[in-house]
């Protein structure tokens, strides 16, 4: 028998062939599901991002809506409210910051930098969280007219800043955008 020369695969070649692809299979098959449960699910992604519809929210009006977990504050502030909040000294703010995900992380806590923008001043979204110890503040309350948080006595303005109380920063901005003249999309 020369180098060349090749022997016909035998019968037992076959199987273990076949045996270790079934093996293979098997092991692939048992792996999956363990896989296939570190994906987020669909609820999860789901709350990614979402729509909301404000055509009916009037100037003075706001909503609450729920995102991650959270509730988020959306409001048509009023033309008094918005010149509350413009007139306010930034010296007069506790926390000097926007907080305004949709900003640089240094950007001053002005009334334009804290709402949906030029053009859209009286638009403010907000994750309505008070930033002490996580409770959720009432709107239009307080003595700055904005948000007042009951448990500890933290009160933020018309534009979400801290004014007075134990909380540390202004509420939060998430991420967000107008997709179109009437719908937001958060996140």
């Amino acid at each position: 028998m020369s180098a060349h020369d090749t022997a016909e695969p035998t019968r037992r070649d076959f199987l273990y062939i076949a045996t270790g692809m079934a093996g293979v299979v098997g092991a692939a098959g048992l792996a999956w599901p363990f896989i296939d449960q570190m994906r987020p699910d669909a609820s999860t992604l789901a709350a990614a991002s979402i729509e909301v519809d404000v055509s009916s929210l009037a100037e003075g009006g706001s909503l609450t809506v729920k995102w991650r977990g959270k509730p988020v504050f959306i409001r048509n502030r009023t033309a008094k409210e918005i010149d509350d909040a413009k007139n306010t000294p930034m010296s007069a703010l506790k926390d000097p910051l926007a907080r305004n995900a949709n900003l640089a992380p240094d950007a001053p806590a002005s009334d334009l930098e804290r709402t949906a923008g030029e053009g859209k001043e009286n638009w403010i979204v907000m994750i309505g969280v008070c930033t002490h110890l996580g409770c959720v503040p009432l709107g239009e309350s307080g003595e700055f007219g904005g948000w007042f948080c009951p448990c500890h006595g933290s009160t933020y303005d018309t534009a979400g800043r801290i004014r007075s109380g134990p909380a540390p920063e202004n509420m939060h901005i998430p991420e967000f955008a107008f997709i179109s003249d009437t719908v937001i999309k958060v996140g």
